[in-house]
């Protein structure tokens, strides 16, 4: 695959959360990663969630969700993945984006975790206006890694 090959983003769908889940064991090992069930979960709550496909192939996926109606509006990014095989091709910015686009329209404050050794997904996230307002300690389970807490104010 080259960088032009279009990659579309469109709502995730139930089908799509086993392929999800099966991603975030490639991505996360030695982490917990997100089951089937999870993603299902977040699809049922009403949350926003967003696929990459290249093609039929769901190549990245993407959630977000309000934790605080406007005039305060919050949110937070749950997840964002991307196959190895499509990573450093834009499609985890777009996915982002995508995400960001739906805080935007309620003018919601946006705040994610992100692991501390995750230079690539920080840079990113800084690159879109992101800032490290935390640190939390053993975040992640079970290998007890770090996470920055990020926030990006509402635009």
């Amino acid at each position: 695959m080259t960088a032009v090959e279009p990659v579309e983003l469109v709502p995730l769908r139930p089908a799509d959360a086993a392929r999800c889940a099966e991603l975030e064991r490639i991505l996360f090992p030695g982490e917990d990663p997100w089951s089937e069930r999870a993603f299902l979960d977040e699809l049922a709550w009403g949350h926003h969630n967003l696929a990459a496909r290249h093609g039929a192939a769901l190549v990245g996926y993407g959630g977000i969700a309000f934790v605080a109606a406007p005039p305060r509006a919050e949110a937070e990014i749950h997840t964002i993945g991307v196959d190895p095989a499509f990573q450093r091709r834009g499609i985890g910015r777009a996915l982002l984006r995508g995400l960001l686009a739906v805080a935007d329209a309620a003018h919601a404050t946006v705040f994610l975790e992100v692991r501390t050794d995750n230079d690539a997904a920080r840079s990113l996230y800084e690159s879109e206006g992101f800032a490290i307002v935390g640190l939390r300690r053993g975040y992640y389970r079970p290998s007890g890694a770090d996470a920055h807490t990020m926030r990006r104010e509402s635009q």
